[in-house]
């Protein structure tokens, strides 16, 4: 089991920042919920009930996820930071899957991208 005193310290302050990074974008994701919509080229109405409500879930999603993320950064527990960072690398499969399957190589693509080669950047500094 790895120990505490074992992570760099730049590894946590990595993951420190990409919590801040994560809790941001999923405060501005209740004050714009549209940004989940693709300029809402689908005749998604961003304004209505529904779309508000998916936009609050996927703003609380990365919300949650930064908290749990920041929280295991702070306290330096390895284990945690693996599996926070790990349930994050999933959601960002999972996006880019969505994005393939959808045949839109966009700014969502390149995002979750970006942020998957940070989560595995995290993780595998845990082992190295």
């Amino acid at each position: 089991m790895i120990e505490t005193s074992m992570i760099p310290l730049y590894v946590r302050i990595i993951a420190g920042v990409f919590a801040l990074a994560n809790i941001g974008y999923g405060i501005v994701g209740y004050f714009k919920p549209s940004q989940i919509f693709e300029n809402s080229t689908e005749g998604i109405d961003v304004k209505g009930k529904g779309a508000r409500y998916a936009g609050y879930e996927y703003a609380s999603r990365n919300l949650s996820i930064g908290i749990g993320l920041l929280i295991a950064a702070a306290f330096g527990s390895p284990m945690a930071i693996i599996m926070v960072t790990g349930i994050r690398a999933l959601v960002e499969i999972q996006s880019m899957l969505i994005n393939i399957s959808l045949k839109k190589i966009n700014e969502g693509f390149y995002t979750a991208l970006v942020f998957l080669g940070i989560e595995v950047f995290i993780i595998v500094k845990m082992f190295v």
